[in-house]
């Protein structure tokens, strides 16, 4: 516990300010599809996005009807922009069509949506809807759990179960956010150990970069073979 209670303060101060719920809507709605929409894309371009598609579409209703070369317009900067776009018109006709044009609060009902997985209805629950039950993990928080050392774990759904056990409830709304600047910031997929504040609590760089960095832990080069006797 003390370790994470130190890993939290110290990403507090590196990243001040920068809470994840202050930045989207808690319009249950626009969490969803903002959350959708951020899918491998980092928070600059999915909010631009997420601002041109409401003004032009505000509602499930409007988006259930709008035509999918329009909403690829709207959001074209984020990732895999015309698998998104496809799935916003689906998931906001199945909201239309069965939940009488709102995101619902059953749990199993919002995770039978389409594309809607755990991290997505978490961030709905958690940010929406005010619920402090539940920790997000995408693929940074996947990521970043693991090379800290704080689980091990090889799919993300285990990372959640497991960051249940050893991060105190007072963190969990806040670790997605944190760990989502830092996995995006520093702790890359080639990550920047370099600058980063969190070495000293890391298992990555203590078992993986810092060995590497030893002086004389490099291997010398093969010796050159002997002359054969009797040659010059």
């Amino acid at each position: 516990m003390a370790k994470i209670d130190r890993i939290m303060r110290m990403l507090e101060k590196q990243y001040p300010g920068q809470f994840h719920g202050a930045q989207v809507s808690h319009h249950p709605f626009k969490v969803l599809i903002g959350t959708i929409l951020s899918h491998q894309t980092q928070d600059p371009r999915t909010i631009k996005a997420g601002r041109r598609l409401f003004a032009a579409y505000g509602t499930p209703a409007d988006l259930a009807t709008a035509p999918v070369p329009k909403i690829r317009e709207l959001i074209k900067p984020v990732g895999i922009y015309r698998v998104k776009a496809k799935r916003i018109k689906e998931v906001s006709r199945i909201i239309v069509e069965r939940f009488n044009g709102r995101v619902p609060r059953d749990y199993e009902a919002l995770i039978s949506l389409p594309g809607v997985g755990r991290k997505t209805a978490n961030i709905v629950f958690t940010y929406a809807f005010g619920k402090d039950n539940l920790i997000a993990v995408d693929t940074h928080v996947h990521k970043v759990s693991n090379r800290l050392g704080l689980v091990k774990t090889k799919l993300s759904d285990e990372t959640e179960q497991a960051l249940y056990k050893v991060v105190p409830r007072k963190y969990w709304v806040e670790v997605n956010d944190l760990f989502v600047q830092f996995g995006q910031d520093i702790c890359k997929a080639n990550p920047q150990c370099y600058r980063c504040p969190l070495t000293r609590y890391c298992a990555h760089y203590r078992d993986v970069v810092k060995p590497k960095r030893i002086p004389g832990s490099f291997t010398p080069p093969p010796t050159m073979k002997s002359r054969r006797p009797g040659r010059a």
